[in-house]
């Protein structure tokens, strides 16, 4: 017999169910294992691979874009800066928006000169003369081509001028000159009697002008000259007292010259204030 006071067996633990055959994960899914996860949907299982939902999941991650044409609109920047605080491709919207940005096989003059502007005489001429050296060293100077272009970049004038002396050196490095280009050249004083009646009365634009007339032996008033290489504004902005006209050209319009021989239409072409400013914009202030 049995106490009263025994407390009765506890009753039978329930029977454990069957262990189910895939892993079950806390939001509803469940992983096969075989690198898919399956997930219930309006009653329907639908498998999803882990790679196509990585790859969703990145497209939908923040794409830096790249700057459009309409972001680039300040003109009065240098391109290169624009280059090293946004980068490249701003910096090539900034020069094609400059006109700058060219093909590698354009010449400056193509990129200066407006192909259909005015191809005659204007209020405003440029002027640049290429010479060569006589003398026991080839020290001292005298003309051997005088180009002229029109405030357009357009050339209205260009011819080799025959040596009035014996050339000791053709300086071809830096002229381009040789002796077939002057030997048949025009004759000293048609040239300078023809340069003389273009620049009659008519604004000169140039760069160290006091050498490319002397060599002329011709005078031009004060008042109508404006010498790159003397006017204020651009000694300030590029930082010398006497800048060339390769500096003035790098730092103000972004181009590079004078990279092989000198061509002196080319560089009539070149000066910042041909190129850049009409004659009002570049006063008669030395």
């Amino acid at each position: 017999l049995m106490s009263g006071s025994a407390k009765a067996s506890p009753p039978l633990a329930k029977p454990v169910s069957k262990k189910v055959t895939a892993n079950k994960n806390l939001n509803g899914t469940k992983s096969t294992g075989k690198g898919c996860k399956e997930k219930k949907k309006n009653g329907i299982v639908v498998k999803e691979k882990d790679e196509l939902k990585h790859k969703r999941m990145k497209t939908e991650e923040h794409v830096e874009q790249q700057p459009k044409e309409a972001d680039i609109w300040f003109d009065d920047v240098d391109p290169k800066d624009i280059e090293a605080a946004i980068g490249p491709e701003a910096a090539k919207i900034a020069r094609r928006n400059l006109g700058l940005e060219t093909e590698q096989s354009q010449s400056v003059e193509q990129v200066l000169v407006k192909e259909k502007a005015f191809d005659g005489l204007t209020r405003a001429v440029a002027m640049d003369c290429e010479m060569v050296g006589v003398g026991p060293k080839g020290e001292d100077s005298i003309v051997a081509r005088v180009s002229i272009v029109n405030q357009f970049g357009k050339c209205v004038y260009d011819k080799y001028v025959k040596p009035t002396e014996k050339v000791t050196d053709y300086r071809t490095a830096v002229s381009g000159i040789r002796p077939q280009n002057i030997n048949t050249g025009e004759d000293f004083k048609t040239v300078q009697k023809e340069v003389a009646e273009i620049l009659k009365g008519r604004i000169l634009v140039g760069h160290a002008l006091r050498n490319d007339l002397q060599v002329l032996l011709l005078d031009h008033p004060q008042k109508k000259i404006r010498d790159t290489q003397r006017y204020k504004p651009f000694k300030e902005r590029v930082k010398s007292s006497s800048p060339s006209l390769k500096l003035l050209c790098e730092k103000l319009l972004n181009i590079q010259v004078q990279t092989a021989e000198h061509c002196s239409v080319g560089t009539s072409s070149e000066h910042p204030a041909q190129s850049s400013f009409s004659p009002k914009h570049f006063p008669s202030s030395q």
